[in-house]
């Protein structure tokens, strides 16, 4: 059996003393990004298509962080990294999820303008792909920091990154991805 401490070690006292306060803290931090939701209703109510991105901008970027977040705690597991800057496979995974946040982003408009054929948006395509991949791609370029401070400091705290990475991650790539959407947006719209 692994000694108490240890990262390989699964304990539930453990892990609610570790991730009650932080999850207080980040219920306060999230709280932030409802009300910058709630403060952009009127450029959310003259264009609506941009409501129908919100929950697609935020998801998608949380879901990136907890990729990679994932695969750094598992290649830590495995001893298989040490967040040398000149590790190939941690770069191919930073390189992955910058690509596949393009494709993610660019579908997300898409999908957004042909919904506002359907409704009578005014948005065209060329505004909805520059809102949607200046805030996708400045919102996978944060999670990609996030998901390395993160699982990096809970390594370095002796807490198994497996139990905080994901919640940090996804908690602020939320309240920033609503920051930097509702910035770009009245920024190309105002």
């Amino acid at each position: 059996m692994a000694a108490q401490g240890s990262l390989g070690t699964w304990d539930a006292r453990r892990i609610v003393r570790n991730m009650f306060p932080l999850l207080l803290v980040l219920c306060t931090v999230v709280l932030w990004a409802g009300i910058t939701l709630e403060e952009a209703g009127a450029l959310l109510e003259e264009y609506g298509v941009l409501a129908v991105m919100v929950p697609t901008m935020v998801g998608a970027g949380g879901n990136l962080g907890t990729i990679l977040s994932s695969r750094l705690s598992t290649r830590l597991h495995l001893g298989t990294t040490k967040f040398d800057p000149y590790d190939r496979v941690l770069w191919a995974n930073v390189a992955a999820v910058l690509a596949l946040s393009f494709t993610v982003f660019s579908a997300l408009a898409i999908g957004a303008w042909l919904i506002g054929l359907l409704t009578g948006s005014s948005l065209g395509l060329g505004i909805l792909l520059a809102i949607s991949l200046t805030s996708g791609l400045s919102l996978a370029v944060i999670a990609v920091v996030f998901s390395f401070i993160t699982t990096y400091g809970s390594y370095r705290l002796g807490i198994d990154p497996d139990d905080t990475t994901i919640p940090i991650v996804t908690n602020l790539v939320d309240v920033f991805g609503m920051l930097i959407f509702i910035g770009v947006s009245t920024l190309l719209l105002g």
